[in-house]
């Protein structure tokens, strides 16, 4: 079985909610930083009380590795010991690498990002360096059971810059990705239907075209699950994000961190809250942002 089957099977199960375990210590509350503990295991013991809190409502963990890099060596360990208790905790860890290199390269990012220390079920991938680049990591994939989000049409304002430009025989940019990927789908798909290679689609706040251009990508790649990045502090909400999902809420999951990682700053005890009070806090966002997309997609 492949890793998109497990979060096919995870999605049905529990919902659309992918928790976005972006270590930083600003978003840890105090107690997290009492008895002497150093900033790197203060916030792998909030990472951990995050999993365990949401375990039954997140379908998987998304872990952006740019937040650990950034901390050095401790900051790496610091990682490898985060994606590890998910997988440990039998969740699913999409490990926000967005790599993109050919031939050799590529094949030794693929087998550190899909075994060894920093092993996790999928990865996000950057295509721009042509088709050539994702396929190492689609041997891997094959090989270990695995799956990547390739990205497509991102969250971000510019996205226009090239993502978004028009081509002159017609479409955008990201159509011409969006063909590779379902053709790639079409030979590389697991039992639930989805190509083991999905894409990363935005849900930041839309206009009304905008929201029609989202459900023109959901029905042109029906086949691609998407992973949805934008919902909560990027502007994206439940209206947005479920223009991305299949008319049976699957095929998507959607990711959101600081809204999840500081949901304790909101509540009654915001100023002091103990470390199981914040990973509550947590869960409650999480359990809210779920109903929230399934009300939405219920309604439409």
């Amino acid at each position: 079985m492949y890793s998109i089957d497990k979060l096919y099977h995870a999605v049905a199960q529990k919902g659309n909610v992918c928790v976005g375990l972006d270590a930083a210590i600003e978003y840890l509350p105090q107690a997290a930083l009492q008895n002497g503990t150093n900033e790197t295991e203060a916030m792998l013991d909030y990472n951990k009380a995050i999993v365990d809190a949401t375990l039954d409502v997140a379908a998987c963990y998304k872990v952006q590795i740019a937040c650990y890099e950034a901390l050095g060596v401790a900051g790496l360990e610091l990682y490898s010991k985060t994606v590890r208790y998910i997988r440990e905790r039998g969740a699913l860890a999409i490990a926000d690498i967005k790599r993109g290199d050919i031939a050799d390269t590529a094949a030794r990012y693929a087998k550190a990002h899909f075994s060894g220390d920093f092993e996790a079920d999928f990865v996000t991938l950057n295509p721009y360096m042509g088709m050539d680049s994702l396929e190492p990591w689609l041997i891997e994939a094959e090989k270990r059971g695995k799956g990547a989000f390739v990205l497509l049409r991102t969250s971000n304002k510019g996205f226009r810059d090239f993502e978004g430009r028009q081509l002159k025989e017609g479409g955008f940019v990201y159509d011409a990705v969006g063909e590779k990927l379902n053709a790639l789908a079409a030979q590389h798909a697991g039992q639930c239907g989805f190509g083991i290679f999905g894409a990363v689609v935005g849900a930041e706040a839309k206009s009304a075209a905008e929201c029609e251009e989202a459900k023109a990508l959901r029905a042109t790649y029906g086949n691609l699950f998407f992973l949805i990045p934008g919902y909560g502090a990027q502007g994206g909400g439940a209206e947005e994000a479920s223009l991305l999902l299949h008319a049976d809420k699957n095929g998507g999951v959607v990711n959101a961190s600081r809204s999840i990682l500081t949901a304790w700053r909101h509540g009654a005890d915001d100023a002091h809250p103990t470390l199981l009070g914040a990973a509550a806090a947590a869960r409650t966002a999480a359990l809210e942002m779920r109903d929230a997309l399934r009300r939405q997609s219920a309604g439409q």
